[in-house]
């Protein structure tokens, strides 16, 4: 067992990307195995991941800080601190954050490893098998695709 905190997070937890977003890794920090707790950190303006489904992987989202407009099965929402939602596993529900307001975006990310997913992104036709980390398309396989929202 584990005791770890926020405001002291070991080197490794968080990781940032291009310095448009940042999360904080807090279950694989602290031992989990059948789920993952993230703390996701978006900058104002910036997406937190491609606008994308899953074949087997339950998701629940809470907005610590910050507003938003979700996207979510091709409708968009807006939604503010104090507000969650659930993506039931099986139902491949498109599902995308962008900070829509002038502060930080938190949004704390639970949701459960499975084997054998499948991630969809709609607005490219593009497939992602995270198991075998292979990308592909109608086209057949991509190598140079990147799963990176803000580039």
């Amino acid at each position: 067992m584990k005791i770890l905190n926020m405001n002291e997070l070991p080197e490794g937890v968080e990781v940032n990307y291009l310095d448009k977003a940042r999360t904080a890794y807090l279950g694989k920090a602290a031992g989990s195995e059948k789920m993952y707790v993230n703390i996701d950190k978006i900058e104002p303006g910036q997406k937190s991941c491609k606008y994308h489904s899953h074949a087997r992987q339950e998701e629940f989202f809470l907005i610590l800080q910050g507003t938003a407009t979700l996207r979510y099965d091709g409708e968009e929402y807006q939604v503010k601190k104090g507000d969650f939602v659930a993506k039931p596993a099986g139902k491949q529900h498109a599902h995308q954050f962008i900070n829509s307001g002038d502060v930080v975006l938190e949004i704390l990310d639970v949701g459960l490893n499975v084997a054998n997913d499948i991630t969809y992104y709609p607005d490219e036709e593009v497939y992602y098998l995270p198991d075998e980390e292979k990308v592909f398309s109608e086209q057949g396989e991509l190598k140079e695709w990147t799963s990176e929202p803000n580039e």
